[in-house]
């Protein structure tokens, strides 16, 4: 997949094509290309950059266009557009500079093929084309700025966080949570729509919050913290018993209590990386504007309202702060289960419709490199 022929430019899209459904595209029933697809392909192809992706090379289509209608035409457009269509649905970037970001794209799925042959079939490149990018407000203003930034630092940021949505599912859920670990904020979408939005803490830089996506099922009030090896080890395995720590059978835990380090509350959402978002007992840290002093887990703002929420339609508020006062530790399930995404961004759009930049706390946008305006993308 490395490979940087003119004829294939696999390195634009490094793994990314593995994954696609596009059998389709050797298909001897593949549609047929007319002169003037291929010309509004060519024009789509030079507009790559509006969408801070790279320019393919289309030293071939330009022969068979001058050849006209035919075999070489249908196969270079073909190959050309369904490298297009997977850049703008799943991302320039090769696998190498996505490492880290665990969350699947189901978008890997989509079979570029039939849908570029009914495009072909209906007229309708242009609309096909479109609908592939990311379909969250977000790009769209992302994009938007991209188009008149004059600063060339800032155009670069904002081109490598409309990357990062191209490695975003399409559809996120009509509800879901958007952890945005760059900005220490958690966004609730409801219905479509933005709902609320709360201050988060996230993992220090020697131990960042994971990228990955789960869906959370519940809300554990008074929680137990089954605390982790790495902490036992950075402990030396010490822990005070009034603090409400005992070790049963090998595995410290704490148990709830105001100064459980969990807080409150904790959200159940299975993970591989035990990481959970979940109350604190040190509120003051929300304050700061930096907040990034976490073990890797997820401290949210006002956890108890914040459960409370998420409850709505299975449990009251009053039934909510009723099991808190109780201290008892205990589960309530969600009416519906919700899709959460522990992302990164360093650029997106502020409350005024600007767009606002956060800090690169773990140093990840320089993994992405940047499209060049024509070729494969630059390296540097």
């Amino acid at each position: 997949m490395q490979k940087k022929s003119r004829m294939t430019r696999s390195a634009l899209l490094g793994l990314a094509l593995a994954g696609l459904a596009v059998a389709g595209s050797a298909s001897a029933h593949a549609a047929s290309w007319r002169i003037a697809q291929a010309q509004e392909l060519r024009q789509w192809i030079a507009a790559a950059p509006q969408d801070a992706l790279p320019v393919l090379d289309t030293a071939e289509l330009d022969t068979a266009l001058r050849e006209g209608p035919g075999p070489a035409l249908d196969l270079s457009a073909r190959t050309l557009a369904l490298k297009l269509a997977a850049m703008h649905l799943l991302g320039a970037s090769p696998a190498n500079q996505k490492a880290g970001w665990q969350i699947p794209d189901t978008d890997a799925q989509t079979d570029l093929g039939q849908g570029l042959d009914q495009a072909l079939a209906s007229d309708s490149l242009a609309r096909f084309l479109t609908g592939l990018r990311p379909a969250h407000r977000d790009y769209a203003a992302l994009r938007a700025a991209y188009a008149i930034e004059s600063d060339p630092d800032r155009k670069a940021v904002i081109a490598r966080n409309m990357e990062r949505w191209r490695w975003m599912p399409r559809e996120l859920g009509v509800n879901h949570l958007l952890v945005n670990a760059a900005f220490f904020e958690a966004r609730l979408t409801r219905q479509g729509k933005p709902d609320r939005t709360w201050r988060v803490i996230v993992g220090k830089t020697a131990t960042p919050t994971p990228v990955f996506a789960t869906q959370i099922t519940g809300v554990n009030l008074n929680p137990w913290w089954n605390i982790p090896a790495s902490i036992v080890r950075e402990k030396g395995g010490r822990f005070a018993a009034s603090q409400g720590y005992v070790q049963t059978g090998g595995q410290w835990r704490q148990k709830p209590g105001p100064g459980n380090a969990l807080g409150q509350m904790k959200l159940v959402m299975p993970n591989p990386f035990s990481v959970y978002i979940h109350d604190t007992p040190s509120k003051t840290l929300f304050a700061r504007e930096t907040r990034a002093f976490s073990h890797g887990c997820v401290r949210i703002d006002d956890a108890v309202g914040f459960a409370t929420v998420l409850l709505e339609g299975s449990k009251t508020s009053a039934e909510v702060a009723a099991a808190v006062k109780a201290g008892n530790s205990v589960t309530f399930d969600l009416a519906n289960p919700i899709p959460v995404y522990l992302a990164y961004f360093t650029a997106a759009p502020a409350a005024d419709g600007t767009i606002a930049f956060s800090p690169d706390i773990y140093r990840r946008d320089s993994r992405i490199a940047l499209a060049a305006k024509t070729g494969v993308p630059c390296r540097g």
